[in-house]
């Protein structure tokens, strides 16, 4: 059993960002967002000129960052080659190619790497498949759902405020699209057709529709307490 790693999963906009932060604040324990890192991975792809298409120069991207995390952040969150993550990670030309860039194995295995590295003492790590494949062990594993609208909404405020722990500043995100819910369900056949959703059997589907984020962090944190006393963590 993985100690103390709480694996929180979910489509954007789910609410991933925001409960994820609030737990590792409240269990005292690092937060990992492993969007960020796939990211950084086509932000630095597209400024060298890579082949979005090419897997293992893809890789060789990957394995040229560096990955920390810093207690310059309360609590300690990802720095990417020492410097917090930039409003360029949200920028359109990124948005628009992550997904490409993460449907190839060979990254998925660089960074799945990485974030085990990361993760190796304990944290609050969230994405798509933590659960699942990058600490199939973790004791604790949350599966976030929410309504497509609400999920849109959402990330109108993700890309106007800044992320938690990440140093995003509010104004620098890309322009919301006119219809965010049509453009996120967009996102989400994208992304399952890189990395189905595969929920782990034993993680607890939490559903975030019409609650507010002290309602989500009770629930949640009321579903790890139980699992790490379970789990000795």
């Amino acid at each position: 059993m993985a100690a103390r790693v709480v694996a929180i999963d979910g489509p954007a906009g789910s609410g991933k960002s925001t409960l994820a932060e609030r737990m590792a604040r409240v269990l005292d324990l690092p937060y990992v967002n492993t969007g960020l890192m796939y990211r950084a991975v086509t932000l630095r792809a597209l400024r060298q000129g890579v082949d979005l298409e090419d897997g293992q120069a893809l890789a060789q991207v990957a394995l040229g960052i560096r990955f920390d995390l810093s207690s310059r952040f309360e609590p300690p969150a990802l720095v990417i080659d020492g410097d917090p993550p930039s409003a360029e990670l949200v920028a359109p030309e990124v948005e628009v190619n992550v997904s490409t860039v993460s449907r190839h194995p060979e990254v998925r295995a660089v960074l799945r790497d990485e974030q085990r590295r990361l993760g190796s003492r304990g944290a609050v790590m969230e994405g798509r498949d933590i659960g699942s494949v990058v600490f199939p062990d973790a004791a604790v594993k949350i599966f976030l759902v929410a309504a497509p609208d609400e999920r849109a909404a959402r990330r109108v405020r993700e890309r106007r405020e800044p992320d938690p722990g990440g140093g995003l500043p509010s104004s620098d995100g890309p322009p919301v699209a006119p219809d965010l819910a049509e453009a996120l369900a967009t996102r989400d056949a994208r992304d399952e057709q890189v990395n189905p959703f595969v929920p782990a059997l034993d993680a607890v589907p939490l559903d975030t529709t019409g609650s507010d984020p002290d309602e989500v962090l009770r629930e949640a944190l009321a579903i790890a307490r139980e699992r790490l006393e379970a789990s000795g963590g």
